[in-house]
């Protein structure tokens, strides 16, 4: 059983295959955060899609105060690494090895300061997540569904710096997740927008799909 907990704007702790997974750990400043660092003391991998502020957010000391290893785009974890950090370095390719998971890198239509903007599909034994990162729609996604089937989605759905809940319900219909969970979204005004739009534009594309609308530090179980 894979277990997904949203601890605000893009940060995700997810449990599956016994690992602990932690996606874009914005937690410290972040107003929709829900719990502090200090209690995310059970982590073993920290997953960044790119190095901008509200997604990179306090990994580095997560990592040094856990033990965990950092996996993202090489020029963010050669700057972990000279931190004293445990880092994998990844990009957009094949698969990659991680703790026992299998971890795909996917594109993302974004920007970031430091390498690319990227997501990850993460692969285990008990099922598939898919965390989109920061991205613009894109029709690849379509591929990489075909090549690996995802059971839980994790999208952006706040428009103006990624997609808006018209964009991501197009995303979820070529991507064709068991379930998707919009993220990213009534942060801050500008990326203000209704999940029960992105539920409606869903549900009118994907009907094998359900949408979840999680608020923060919300389970969902699959």
């Amino acid at each position: 059983m894979m277990k997904v907990k949203f601890l605000g704007h893009a940060a995700f702790y997810v449990e599956m295959d016994g690992k602990r997974l932690l996606f874009d750990p914005w937690i410290e400043g972040n107003p929709q955060s829900c719990i502090s660092v200090e209690q995310l003391s059970h982590v073993d991998l920290v997953l960044v899609s790119h190095d901008h502020d509200d997604h990179i957010g306090q990994a580095f000391d997560i990592c040094r105060r856990t033990g965990a290893t950092l996996v993202a785009v090489h020029e963010i974890a050669v700057e972990a690494a000279k931190r004293g950090l445990r880092a994998i370095g990844v990009n957009v390719g094949g698969p990659a090895r991680v703790e026992e998971l299998e971890v795909v890198i996917t594109p993302a239509l974004h920007s970031s300061g430091r390498g690319i903007p990227v997501g990850f599909i993460v692969r285990s034994r008990e099922g598939t997540v898919y965390h989109a990162g920061d991205t613009g729609l894109f029709y690849d996604i379509k591929l990489y569904a075909e090549l690996y089937p995802v059971d839980i989605a994790m999208v952006p759905i706040g428009g103006h710096y990624t997609m808006d809940p018209l964009q991501a319900a197009v995303f979820t219909s070529l991507l064709k997740p068991r379930v998707v969970i919009p993220m990213h979204y009534n942060t801050f005004p500008a990326i203000r927008a209704n999940p029960q739009v992105f539920a409606k534009e869903v549900a009118s594309r994907s009907r094998g799909t359900r949408v979840v609308i999680l608020k923060p530090c919300e389970e969902f179980e699959l």
